[in-house]
């Protein structure tokens, strides 16, 4: 049996069994004589279940280390993801090296300047450090 006889076979016995209850009685007693004929003809010698080859499972892990290019799909899935990582962290540590040079800059222009502590702390002062940035 190929995997087409075998794929409508499955769809078949679906159909019949989700309808099963809808089916009038005398075409379920010709069903099931029609089954015991079958199962009366089937070859002494050949498998009742059909057993699956691993190339057919989902991945195809079988065949990584038979195919000579299969290492090549499982990286071009992970290189976009190791990439975006790198991006993603050169980006935190560029916006964190911009984060302490600018804080860095107003501690030195603290420290340089000659106004006393208590000026930073005076409402109106911060309103015209406003003013002078805008400028």
């Amino acid at each position: 049996m190929n995997s087409k006889e075998i794929n409508y076979a499955f769809k078949v016995r679906h159909a019949l069994n989700e309808n099963l209850d809808n089916l009038p009685a005398p075409t379920v007693d010709r069903l099931a004589a029609a089954r015991k004929t079958a199962l009366a003809r089937k070859k002494k010698d050949a498998p009742a279940r059909v057993l699956l080859r691993r190339g057919l499972l989902a991945g195809h892990a079988g065949n990584f280390f038979n195919d000579p290019l299969a290492w090549l799909m499982h990286v071009g899935v992970a290189a976009p993801i190791v990439a975006g990582m790198v991006l993603l962290s050169g980006l935190y540590q560029y916006e964190q090296q911009h984060r302490i040079a600018a804080a860095a800059d107003i501690d030195a222009a603290v420290l340089s300047d000659e106004l006393p502590p208590s000026a930073y702390l005076d409402r109106g002062f911060s309103t015209y450090l406003a003013q002078q940035q805008d400028q």
